[in-house]
């Protein structure tokens, strides 16, 4: 399998700088960029791992490059290492209440660029990787709880309009886990978001929140649409074959409350309630079902 190469965007209008920086950063996969503003396209689009950003440049310069990579969403993660000729404390000091994460001066020393790049890199993967422990559930590789209603919450408070709910249980769950172990049960989960995780659009926010309970929040057109939508939700769950260690075929089922935010509805708590309700109506009356409340 080939390594995946980190990405490092190099800002430099000096040809010979960028030069002796790609010769230097080989193992990285590098993007140029002349001036200020081919360096905001640039990040906004391809969202480079690391940037090594110089002060001096025509039309907009370093400081405000980096200020307004800094006011992006999208761009404010990315890691800023200034580098440049400037050796006054003034210039230093600006870049890193900017947002820098590390000065580095002209003329370059190898080894001194090269592991404070190495360093960046390294602390960019580790937030990454905290950051997905924080707001994923590891073993379904779904939202968790937290990110749930972390998420939820505001979608509910800024776009109530033909918002729904959806609680999800895995039928007889324990009984899969008694009878063929916890390896099985786990694979199963997985297996069981994934493929719900395939019929929901970008925006729909859904998450393992405990268990073998799943939540989704979503906006649907009307009560007929999102009905139709679980339903086929809930033969795909029904259709899958998960082989067990020993290679037995098990079948699975789930069973499926849906609910609507409503004039009686004014807390994504209550709206959860109604749906956890219709999830228990669905499960006494037989399971592998979809009920609507309301």
């Amino acid at each position: 399998m080939q390594e995946i190469k980190e990405t490092i965007l190099i800002v430099d209008d000096a040809p010979t700088n960028i030069d002796i920086l790609i010769d230097l950063l080989s193992d990285y996969d590098i993007v140029v960029a002349l001036d200020g503003s081919s360096a905001l396209e640039i990040a906004c689009e391809g969202n480079p791992d690391l940037i090594l950003l110089d002060i001096m440049m025509p039309n907009i310069d370093g400081y405000e490059v980096c200020r307004r990579l800094k006011n992006m969403n999208h761009t404010k993660d990315i890691p800023i290492i200034f580098i440049s000729a400037k050796t006054d404390e003034d210039s230093i000091e600006r870049a890193y209440e900017l947002g820098g994460m590390d000065y580095i001066t002209k003329p370059f020393k190898a080894r001194e660029l090269t592991a404070r790049v190495k360093t960046q890199i390294k602390l960019k993967n580790l937030l990454r990787n905290l950051n997905y422990i924080a707001y994923y559930d590891y073993l379904t590789e779904v939202y968790n709880r937290r990110s749930f209603f972390e998420l939820a919450n505001k979608m509910f408070d800024e776009e109530k309009d033909n918002l729904y709910t959806v609680m999800i249980d895995i039928d007889e769950f324990k009984k899969i886990n008694d009878t063929y172990g916890h390896p099985t049960g786990d694979k199963v989960l997985k297996v069981v978001a994934q493929t719900i995780k395939k019929s929901l659009l970008r925006n729909d926010i859904f998450a393992r929140i405990g268990g073998e309970e799943f939540a989704i929040l979503l906006h649907c057109n009307s009560n007929e649409e999102i009905i139709q939508k679980n339903e086929l939700i809930r033969q795909s769950i029904e259709n899958l074959e998960v082989d067990t260690d020993e290679k037995i075929i098990i079948k699975l089922t789930i069973s499926s409350g849906v609910s609507e935010v409503n004039s009686d509805i004014d807390t994504l708590d209550s709206l959860l309630k109604r749906a956890d309700s219709a999830l228990y109506e669905a499960k006494s009356n037989g399971r592998n079902r979809v009920v609507f409340r309301a």
